[in-house]
């Protein structure tokens, strides 16, 4: 038996997700603690605002304690959980419909924790920086967000990304290239118009 308090940091994926099958619940937690702060930075940029983003990451922990003896050691369990978490998005987006807006990603700006570091209008300029970047986002069709996001924004191989959407490799770089083409031109125009300004 893996001794969770102790070696947490050394515990693979694969023992930790064994220990929790054999009803060992810390072990899962361990798990929680590993990955919910980089699934829920991707899904504010995949879902547009933060409190849905918390929602998505919530729900998706809980389906994943409920299915996992269905996870399947083949694939990284962050690709298993990234999946079932686009898939969570997808469902309550699809209850809602309720579009993502410019205006909608400006009233949520405030929600993200600010780094006490830097100076005031450092810390100012990157913020509107980072605004504009979730506003571009939010506009891309779906499936140039999830793919954008995944590559650029969470770093997973086009292999994992390929897995979590049940695509092509080739696919999958074909819909990044149009993605970015079309971020930039969105995030071009954004900064031309200036803070505030609608995007066409």
């Amino acid at each position: 038996m893996v001794c969770v308090n102790s070696t947490a940091a050394d515990t693979s994926d694969g023992e930790l997700i064994a220990e929790t099958l054999r009803g060992h619940r810390e072990a899962f937690g361990v798990l929680v603690r590993r990955y919910q702060d980089r699934l829920y930075n991707a899904m504010v940029h995949t879902v547009g605002n933060a409190e849905d983003a918390r929602d998505v990451v919530q729900d998706t922990l809980l389906q994943a304690f409920r299915r996992l003896e269905t996870f399947r050691s083949s694939s990284a369990f962050y690709t298993w959980l990234y999946r079932i978490a686009l898939n969570t998005a997808a469902s309550r987006r699809r209850r809602k419909q309720v579009p993502v807006s410019v205006d909608h990603a400006r009233e949520t700006r405030g929600d993200e924790p600010v780094d006490a570091g830097p100076a005031p209008g450092e810390r100012l300029e990157r913020e509107e920086r980072c605004r504009r970047v979730r506003q571009a986002i939010a506009l891309l069709p779906e499936e140039q967000r999830a793919v954008l996001v995944l590559r650029d924004l969470d770093g997973l191989h086009y292999e994992e990304i390929a897995v979590i959407l049940d695509l092509p490799v080739g696919t999958v770089r074909s819909r990044l290239h149009r993605a970015r083409l079309q971020f930039r031109d969105v995030l071009k125009r954004a900064t031309f118009h200036g803070p505030g300004a609608a995007v066409a």
